[in-house]
C-alpha cells in the first residue's frame, strides 16, 4: 500500500475536543476521542498474550487534551482519562478510519456480550480477541 496514501491531508480536533476528523481526498472521517481511546494500540488494549485483550468502559465521556504529530509516522493522543501513551501510526489511524462502523459494531457486540455498557464507570474485563482481520473479510 502507498504510504502517502495512509498520510491525512488535514487533521482537524473540534473545539469541544471530541472528535478528530481526517481528511484523505475527498473522504473525512470523523473518530470520537471514545472510539480512539478503546481502540488505543497498547499493551492495555491487547492484554499480555495474543489470546486476550482488555475491554474498556467507561470512556463515553473521554476528551482529547493533546494531539501532536510524533516525528513523520505518528500522532499522539493524550486523553482528558488520564491515558497519555497513545501513539497512533498513519497506518493504524487510516484502518481506524476506514473500518470505522466495523470496529465500532465489534465493539459494542463485546460490550453487550460481557453484560458491560459504555458509561460503567470503572470496568475493564479480559476478553478473547476477536480477529480484526477476520472482522474486515466480512
Amino acid at each position: 500500500m502507498d504510504k502517502n496514501r495512509l498520510l491525512p491531508e488535514e487533521i482537524r480536533l473540534t473545539t469541544n475536543r471530541k472528535v478528530l476528523r481526517l481528511s484523505y481526498g475527498a473522504r473525512v472521517y470523523s473518530l470520537t476521542a471514545e472510539y480512539l481511546r478503546v481502540h488505543v494500540p497498547s499493551t492495555e488494549i491487547s492484554g499480555q498474550g495474543a489470546a486476550q485483550e482488555v475491554l474498556l468502559a467507561d470512556k463515553r465521556d473521554v476528551v482529547m487534551k493533546e494531539v501532536h504529530p510524533t516525528g513523520n509516522y505518528a500522532l499522539e493522543i493524550n486523553f482528558s482519562d488520564g491515558y497519555n501513551s497513545g501513539l497512533y501510526d498513519w497506518e493504524y489511524l487510516y484502518r481506524l478510519s476506514v473500518l470505522q462502523e466495523i470496529l465500532w459494531k465489534d465493539y459494542l457486540d463485546r460490550l453487550k456480550a460481557a453484560g458491560i455498557s459504555r458509561g460503567e464507570a470503572n470496568k475493564t474485563v479480559k476478553v478473547s480477541i476477536t480477529s480484526i482481520t477476520k472482522s474486515e473479510k466480512s
